[in-house]
């Protein structure tokens, strides 16, 4: 389907609803500074003349913002931003949940959401250096920083060698604490890919969020001290509640 751009950028008949184009174009102007200044959004037909819409289209982008806790709508005041600051989620040779939060928040867990051992596809083997349909150990987890759901990731583990892995982890809430079980002390990350996307159906119910919103997706591999690939991972954060920082 063709699409048709207009003078503010909106792109009509893409198939993205307008009212998620102008949610995204507030958050990025909230990010950059090109919106929101003291604090506190335009007025609903600023906005709509900004962006090219109706009204009925920009309260609706607010309101998704608003249950995200992005923006707060004040009766009688006007819409203003909230003021949290995003945790600083380091990427590292050894990336840990736990450790990588413990100076930003009180209280850190990671949730069993299921698990399943399947057949491993190319692209899974492949980082784990098994046989493709070898047996693998999927893990479906979530993980929390001060009761807000930051993260959402499917894990693949060589089932052979982690046989058991699943119950492990539901009884410590660590990978890092249920490779230890397995005799694996220490391990690095080989490799992380960062991108970007909306939210899926799956990323949407599982971290709490509104249609439209952004999480960032990493997709990583980590070895052991020998080098043999032991955990292959594509994690999900949200966006407006995480931010990715690289350390060397």
């Amino acid at each position: 389907m063709s699409s048709t751009v207009g003078e503010s950028g909106m792109e009509r008949r893409s198939g993205v609803a307008l009212w998620r184009q102008v949610a995204d174009r507030i958050r990025l102007g909230i990010s950059n500074g090109t919106l929101g200044e003291g604090g506190k959004l335009p007025p609903e037909i600023t906005l709509s003349q900004l962006f090219g819409v109706n009204r009925h289209t920009v309260r609706a982008a607010i309101s998704a913002l608003v249950q995200e806790g992005v923006l707060r709508a004040e009766q009688g005041r006007g819409t203003f931003i909230e003021s949290r600051k995003r945790l600083a989620y380091p990427i590292s040779t050894r990336t840990r949940f736990s450790t990588g939060l413990q100076d930003q928040t009180r209280a850190r867990k990671a949730i069993l959401l299921g698990h399943v051992v399947e057949p491993a596809t190319e692209r899974v083997a492949e980082a784990l250096g098994i046989e493709t349909g070898a047996p693998v150990l999927r893990l479906e987890t979530v993980t929390e920083a001060d009761n807000r759901r930051i993260s959402r990731a499917t894990n693949w583990f060589d089932a052979t060698r982690f046989a058991g892995f699943a119950d492990v982890f539901a009884e410590t809430g660590s990978v890092t604490a249920s490779f230890a079980r397995f005799g694996v002390d220490d391990y690095v990350r080989r490799t992380t890919l960062i991108s970007s996307r909306h939210a899926d159906a799956d990323d949407l119910d599982n971290l709490k969020l509104s249609p439209g919103a952004i999480v960032l997706v990493t997709v990583a591999i980590n070895d052991d001290l020998e080098g043999r690939p032991i955990q292959f991972a594509e994690t999900r954060f949200a966006a407006d509640l995480v931010e990715l920082t690289i350390e060397t």
